[in-house]
């Protein structure tokens, strides 16, 4: 397969990706709300949309990923408030923590990372738009969208207007002609943040953000958009009707929505104590795991996030490690990312779970390779790594870790040598009780045609 093929979430359909033009490749995929540290959940989009970032990379001459930061909003208002700081100080904080953690996890940093507070008179400007269109009104010092006045409201979600509405958190206010109608702009109190205006001072509503930032940044038509399927509605519903009705044009070629992420079987919350930080996680697990983990299920799919789980991940990585030092100092052979069957695995709508399958054999065949094998073999296994975000770091710094508290990588070398000496002399009691040794300690033995490769269970 030579194609790319994605699901639209808009009718839920896979197909051969059409880029809008084939020389620039623009997506947007919305980012966080920074007023605390980013959980789990928050991560599996990053992880996911930085991995198609890098298949994309390698199809097309330029890619421009663009991740917005939300430094205005009334969470962030509230926490501020409750910390008794002013709302820059606390944006500032936790934006640099969720570019840590996100680095951590070995995501390249998007190509733009637009923050909605630099981008007000952009907001303003579509605004005004969409009043002069018809599709917007003033009342009561608030601007609304008139979701009304758009015909094919609804198309992204599939269901229509009043369906929509049952069950959501919709605000029915004095000042909304219809439930459904939206906030683009709201007023603001002396002692909230605020930016003056033809309307009054006040701020954004939280939707008008993003489609002001892809216009000003990406144009009326971007090839992709991206996000978790809880932003399906409201938000990407009405990005779509604001950018579509405001500016005109298709706005998104391709949607895409990563599933939920739960917690041990049961959906994160705050009432169930389950929420899991990634910096709470990195305490215990490397950053390469977590990644791992979170591409080990389709991103369309629910992903179950347990120490199982993770310790899974730890432990298909270290394998994939020791046959990478297993193979020696051999120079790896140059090798195309674009040829690797990893890669071919994730051309199919970004199938991790086939492409992880896929670093499991080219892991198995550079433990069998010849000397002559090997540089062709290593450089494939790491061409397939890459495109996932993994296999970063020198085999010995990433076992390294995994010494402390057990038997070290030296030691476990010095005793199957020492156990490969005992069987060329026979003396297989002794071979058998350093098998025995370090299956106490933790540590696997494989026997292969090419010797014997180990891995902590």
């Amino acid at each position: 397969m030579t194609e790319l093929r994605l699901t639209n979430s808009a009718g839920s359909q896979k197909r051969v990706f059409t880029p809008v033009d084939p020389e620039h490749i623009r997506m947007y995929v919305c980012g966080p709300t920074v007023y605390n540290l980013v959980h789990i959940g928050n991560a599996r989009p990053v992880v996911v949309f930085d991995t198609l970032f890098r298949v994309l990379r390698a199809l097309y001459p330029k890619v421009t990923y663009a991740r917005n930061i939300t430094d205005i909003d009334d969470k962030i208002i509230v926490a501020a408030r409750e910390r008794g700081i002013d709302i820059t100080v606390l944006t500032e904080e936790f934006t640099e923590k969720f570019r840590t953690d996100m680095a951590a996890l070995n995501n390249l940093p998007p190509s733009i990372e637009p923050q909605a507070t630099e981008h007000v008179d952009a907001m303003l400007d579509l605004a005004r738009r969409l009043i002069e269109k018809g599709h917007a009104y003033e009342s009561e010092g608030h601007i609304l969208f008139d979701v009304t006045s758009m015909d094919d409201y609804g198309l992204l979600s599939g269901r229509q207007l009043d369906d929509m509405l049952a069950g959501a958190r919709v605000e029915v206010a004095s000042y909304k002609r219809h439930p459904g109608d939206f906030v683009l702009w709201k007023p603001s109190s002396d002692d909230e943040p605020g930016w003056d205006s033809d309307y009054g001072r006040g701020r954004p509503g939280w939707h008008i953000e993003c489609s002001a930032m892809i216009h000003q940044h990406l144009g009326d038509n971007i090839d992709i958009h991206g996000g978790g399927r809880d932003l399906i509605f409201p938000h990407h519903e009405n990005e779509r009707a604001q950018s579509c009705c405001g500016y005109g044009g298709g706005f998104v070629g391709t949607w895409m929505h990563n599933a939920y992420v739960d917690m041990d079987g049961e959906k994160m919350s705050k009432s169930l104590g389950n929420v899991k930080t990634v910096r709470e996680l990195l305490e215990r697990y490397p950053g390469e795991t977590l990644r791992f983990a979170l591409l080990s299920a389709h991103y369309r799919s629910p992903l179950n996030f347990s120490r199982e789980l993770l310790d899974s991940a730890q432990s298909t990585l270290d394998s994939f490690y020791l046959a990478l030092r297993n193979a020696g100092d051999v120079a790896s052979a140059g090798s195309s990312t674009a040829c690797a069957p990893v890669f071919t695995a994730l051309l199919d709508d970004l199938n991790t779970p086939a492409a992880i399958a896929e670093l499991h054999q080219l892991a198995k065949a550079l433990n069998k390779a010849s000397e002559s094998e090997k540089p062709a073999a290593k450089a494939a296994l790491l061409a397939g790594g890459a495109v996932l975000g993994i296999l970063g770091e020198s085999p010995e710094q990433w076992l390294a870790r995994n010494d402390e508290g057990g038997l070290s990588s030296d030691a476990i070398d010095k005793l199957l040598v020492e156990r490969a000496q005992a069987k060329s002399n026979r003396d297989f009691a002794r071979a058998d009780a350093i098998r025995d040794e370090l299956k106490a300690a933790g540590i696997i033995i494989e026997d292969g045609a090419s010797g014997a490769t180990w891995r902590r269970g």
